[in-house]
């Protein structure tokens, strides 16, 4: 399963996609796994992490990177930079 992400992406695809209307989720520097059960898309407004799909490569994002995680990813967090992001479940 492929982690999709978008770095910086313009203004207007923000306010199109209505993330600024989006809850913000912030965790603290730790490592965890988790599994998306429904697909997130999010947005990193602060720190940074890598997450690892158990079947993958390591992916690292941070400030200003849109993010789409599929439905059914299994993967490890690791925060390496407290995080601050809007997230959205479809």
């Amino acid at each position: 399963m492929e982690i999709i992400v978008e770095h910086s992406p313009v203004e207007e695809k923000i306010k199109k996609l209505g993330i600024y209307n989006w809850p913000i989720w912030t965790k603290e520097v730790s490592e965890f796994p988790w599994e998306y059960d429904v697909t997130e898309t999010c947005y990193f407004l602060e720190g940074e992490a890598i997450i690892t799909p158990n079947d993958g490569d390591a992916v690292k994002l941070s400030k200003y990177d849109l993010v789409i995680f599929p439905k059914g990813l299994t993967c490890t967090w690791k925060i390496t930079k407290n995080v601050k992001k809007h997230y959205n479940f479809e």
